[in-house]
This record gives C-alpha cells, sequence and structure tokens, in this order.
C-alpha cells in the first residue's frame, strides 16, 4: 500500500500537486537527494515528494481530483506540459502535410490479449504474427485497454464515444432483431464534418435497420456485412447446427428469417446493394475480399487533400473460421483458429504496406486492437492471461490487445496506463482540430460523453493517462471500477454455475452480486482470485468516490437501452 499512498504525478509534469477549488493546481517538486531517485520532468521512474515515507508513480490518480471540462463529458487529469509538447508535434506535422492527421482503427473480432508475440503469444502458440509485432515494437503498446464484454457493445462504444449505459445497444443483435444506433452522431458523422473522409469495411453489426447502417450514420462509403460471422454460416453448416441444416423445414425457417445474408456495399445515404451471398465457400475469401477493397481504399486517397477515417474490420477471427486453400494449415499449430490469426497478420501487412507505398504512413494513426477477450464456449479459441472471457467482466473479457501506431510521432514504448475503447472518439476529434468542450459539444443533446482525449497520453514521448478510472458495464449493470492497479467488483459472472461440464465461458452461467464488493489487486492478483475488501478498506473508501461519481452521471444522463438480454 506504501506505494500509492497521496496523490500520483505525470513523470511529465514531475510536480506536487495543491488541491483547490475543486481542480489541480501545480507547484514545482523538491527533488529527491537519494541517489537513483528519479523526478524530474520526462522520467517514468518513482517520484519522491519531500520527505514522506515512499513514491508516487505515473498514471496512478486515486487521491487526485481530475477536472470537469463541461457538463456532458467526463473529467480528465490533465497534463499541460505533455499537452503543450504534443500541440506542438501536430502543429509541425500538418505544416508538413498541409492537412489534418489520418486515422485507422484495425478492429478484429474475438481475438485475445495473448495471441500475438508483442503480448506473448504469436510464434509461442503456434501462430506466427511478425508483421504485427514489428510494428508493434514501434508503437505505444498499452496493457490496460479496455473494451466491452462483447462485440457490438464495444463497437458502438467506439463509434458513439459512450459506454453501453449511454448508447443502450447492451448486447449483439442476433438474425434481425430490432434496434441500434438509430441515427445517433457518430465518430464518422463528426469526422465529415471536419472535413475527413469516412470509410467502414467489414463487420457492422450495431443494427441492420435502416437508421443503424454505416451510410446512415456518418460513413462515404461501406463495403463489409451488417452482423456478425456465424450468423452467415452456422445453420448452412451440417457439422455445425445439423439440427438446421439438415432438416428443409428449419433451413427454410432461417432463410425467411429477417436478416440479411449477403456481403454489401453502400454509399453515404443509399441503398444497401448485395455483392455476394455469403455461404460457407464465400466466407473462406471474405477477409480476403474485404482487404482488397481496403487496400484500394488507400490508393485512392494518395495525394488526396483530405485526410480519412479507415474503420476496418476484419470478419475474423470469430468462429466459425473457414480457412482457404492458401491459409488452410499455415499455422504451425494447424487450428482454424491459429490459421486465421496468421492470415490477420497478412492483412494487417498488406494495409500498413500500402500507406507506405502512398506516402500517407508519415501521417497516419494506426490503432490496432480486437472487439473483447475470447470466446470461451466454442473452441479452439483465443487466449488471454487474465481470468474470464467474452461476455464477463473479468479482467480476460474486457482487457484487450491495443498498440498505437505513429511513424515518428509516437515513441515506442509500454504504458499501464487506463484507456477505454470511447476515448478513441475524442482523441479522433482532437488530432481533426476538436478539443476541450468542444468535443462534448458535437453529441447530440442530451448525450453523456464517456470518452476522454487521450491524445497527450499517446503522443507525447513519456505521456501520461489522462483518464482517472475504468467503469465495467454488463449488460444495463454497473458491474465494477478499476482505479490505479485496484478494481473493485459489484458483480461476478460464474460460468459454472449451472453446467459441470463443456466449454464454460462469458455467456454460459450466472451473474451473481458481491455483496460489499470484492477488491482485487490487479498488479498482485490479475486472476482475480482473492478479494481484499476489508484489509484494504482505505483504498476502498478512494474508489467507493469515483463510484459516486458516476452514479450522480447516470441521474443527469439516464440509461439508454437498444438492445439487451431476455429478463434484464
Amino acid at each position: 500500500m506504501g506505494r500509492i499512498r497521496g496523490a500520483a504525478l505525470s513523470r511529465c509534469a514531475a510536480m506536487a500537486l495543491a488541491i483547490g477549488s475543486g481542480a489541480m493546481t501545480l507547484a514545482p517538486l523538491v527533488h529527491a537527494a537519494e541517489p537513483g531517485v528519479v523526478t524530474g520532468p520526462g522520467n517514468d521512474g518513482p517520484i519522491k515528494r519531500g520527505n514522506a515515507p515512499g513514491y508516487d508513480f505515473q498514471d496512478q490518480y486515486i487521491g487526485v481530483p481530475a477536472r470537469k471540462v463541461a457538463d456532458n463529458m467526463e473529467p480528465v487529469i490533465e497534463h499541460p506540459d505533455q499537452q503543450n509538447e504534443v500541440e506542438a508535434k501536430l502543429a509541425a506535422l500538418e505544416k508538413k502535410t498541409g492537412k489534418k492527421p489520418n486515422v485507422l482503427v484495425f478492429l478484429m473480432d474475438d481475438v485475445g490479449y495473448m495471441d500475438f508475440g508483442f503480448n506473448g503469444g504469436g510464434a509461442a502458440v503456434g501462430a506466427p504474427t511478425p508483421d504485427v509485432d514489428r510494428v508493434a515494437d514501434q508503437s505505444l503498446i498499452l496493457s490496460s485497454a479496455y473494451s466491452q464484454p462483447s462485440c457490438s457493445p464495444t463497437r458502438a462504444t467506439i463509434l458513439t464515444g459512450q459506454l453501453p449505459v449511454h448508447h443502450g445497444i447492451l448486447r449483439p443483435p442476433m438474425y434481425g432483431e430490432p434496434g441500434g444506433l438509430n441515427g445517433k452522431s457518430t465518430i464518422a458523422s463528426m469526422l465529415s464534418k471536419q472535413g475527413y473522409v469516412t470509410q467502414a469495411i467489414g463487420k457492422w453489426h450495431v443494427g441492420e435497420n435502416t437508421g443503424s447502417q454505416p451510410q446512415n450514420v456518418g460513413f462515404d462509403d461501406f463495403r463489409g456485412f451488417l452482423s456478425v460471422s456465424d450468423m452467415y454460416t452456422e445453420w448452412r453448416d451440417s457439422d455445425i447446427n445439423p439440427e438446421i441444416a439438415l432438416s428443409p423445414t428449419r433451413t427454410k425457417m432461417i432463410e425467411n428469417a429477417p436478416f440479411d445474408k449477403y456481403d454489401v456495399h453502400a454509399s453515404k445515404g443509399g441503398p444497401i446493394e448485395k455483392v455476394g451471398l455469403i455461404t460457407v465457400d464465400y466466407m473462406k475469401d471474405l477477409d480476403q475480399r474485404w482487404a482488397d477493397y481496403g487496400v484500394n481504399f488507400l490508393k485512392k486517397q494518395q495525394g488526396n487533400k483530405k485526410p480519412f477515417f479507415l474503420y476496418y474490420n476484419t470478419r475474423g477471427c470469430h468462429f466459425d473460421n473457414y480457412p482457404n486453400a492458401h491459409y488452410l494449415g499455415r499455422s504451425p499449430a494447424r487450428t482454424n483458429y491459429t490459421d486465421c490469426i496468421v492470415e490477420m497478420n497478412d492483412i494487417f501487412a498488406r494495409l500498413y504496406k500500402t500507406l507506405q507505398e502512398t506516402g500517407e504512413l508519415d501521417n497516419t494513426m494506426i490503432i490496432f486492437t480486437s472487439d473483447n477477450g475470447p470466446e470461451q464456449e466454442i473452441e479452439p479459441h483465443a487466449r488471454t492471461p487474465f481470468r474470464g472471457g467474452k461476455g464477463s467482466t473479468w479482467e480476460g473479457g474486457v482487457r484487450a490487445p491495443f498498440f498505437v501506431y505513429w511513424k515518428d510521432m509516437i515513441k515506442p514504448r509500454r504504458s499501464d496506463g487506463l484507456f477505454d475503447f470511447a476515448d478513441i472518439l475524442p482523441t479522433a476529434l482532437d488530432l481533426a482540430g476538436v478539443r476541450g468542450a468542444a468535443i462534448g459539444a458535437q453529441m447530440d443533446k442530451g448525450q453523456y460523453l464517456d470518452g476522454i482525449d487521450q491524445t497527450s497520453f499517446l503522443l507525447a514521448d513519456q505521456g501520461a493517462s489522462n483518464r482517472r478510472s475504468i467503469i465495467y458495464y454488463w449488460t444495463n449493470r454497473l458491474a465494477a471500477i478499476r482505479m490505479d492497479e485496484w478494481k473493485l467488483a459489484l458483480l461476478a459472472q460464474e460460468p459454472a454455475a449451472h453446467t459441470m461440464n463443456g466449454n464454460h465461458g462469458g455467456f454460459t452461467g450466472s451473474v451473481t452480486n458481491t455483496n460489499a464488493g470484492a477488491l482485487f489487486n490487479l498488479y498482485s492478483d490479475p486472476q482475480e482470485q482473492n478479494s481484499l475488501t476489508i484489509r484494504h478498506i482505505p483504498v476502498a473508501i478512494g474508489i467507493s468516490r469515483e463510484l459516486a461519481r458516476y452514479r450522480a452521471v447516470l441521474k443527469k444522463y439516464p440509461p439508454d437501452e437498444q438492445i439487451n438480454f431476455f429478463g434484464n
């Protein structure tokens, strides 16, 4: 506990905190006399504050208040020095390129924290990812980047900058169910207003209804499918769903179900156009078809005076994976999942190479990640070193592989600073020139922005996170909160609660309350096995205050519900 006493401090500021008027005021820090103790600006070691025992560390904010930017925005931990550093960087780049930066989000499906070499997987688990790892080594790798427990809530969070409790997509819609974005303002519509070309490719899965389709929520162009991989093939495959595939009557029932069964295309404001019926054979080459489209899009941007936003979503590696002839058995592990991981490496490499060839790499921020943790009910599946998987708010369900690359703009390093996928939207808007309270003004009337502008965290050479906490949601229920290395869980998913056999994952079993809350130290107990609530009540008090703050937000900006589980 000694190392988290007192206020945490940015290594970039390297100053003591004096609290006044509800905001942070900075006062000069007295340098420590002890040899080897790091206290100055730009250092990431322990920070000594006067004669007090112990040290503070960057990105630890229990006891440090955040500043309210606007009524409809999450408060932030500000670091003026790193903000100044980054603004100078961006101004110099814009002077060189003559335009705002491009943003590319590369989002995979059901891919785990430990599937790639940069996080301990890759060749070690029979799925080499040399190209991804090479870029990761030149990037900022985040070890505490948080998705939502499943794909659609995560995707809606990226697109809206909101947590599920505010955007209302609380679980994946299936087989044509109603509900979705329904015309909400998105990262695409906001960037369009700033002069960006906006392109979506691949999996959508945030509503099939007309008002929720990508071409109607801000994207200039879309190529992909509207739902999720298994929905197109599982009922066609007699090895997976023989009860449907081998029954003409039941097959007809699914064929008549109100969901789109095609790989599609759409232009802004236009209708959905069918490209190809998605069968098992068509699925084998689908990621390559989309990669071709992505490469062509990037080539068209060469020399464009407008910046672009490319929201690139792979089909892989959500079940069921059907490797084509080139990728079948191409991984040393020779499973359809690891073969898919090898293909994801190659697709990312194709996009990266195209950025190089078109001269756009220097002006493009690339975010590489996945939409949630491993889907553990169906093997073979992804890997995580943490407890739990997709469908749960255990760390394994929501801690995603994540790095941010930007040639000559981001210093290669690793950080455990907190980052929520909701932060992508305000960060992209900052790059487009919209900052501070002006970001919140882009939201629809009465809408709350849960994301935080993390531009200075990502781009400063020794950047500290601007985010004080992570709020975890399981559907419409506030499930946990993390501050620093501490996590207070209010809900627990028990996948083996009802069934003793089989593959147990986040969607299996029961969700229960944790009485007074289960407190975990994620540094000493990343598997969340031992609750320390009673022994460490003082730190729980600090976390509970942050929890009370967010509950007050919910009173002013109440929950929305578009799609939820039955009975919730």
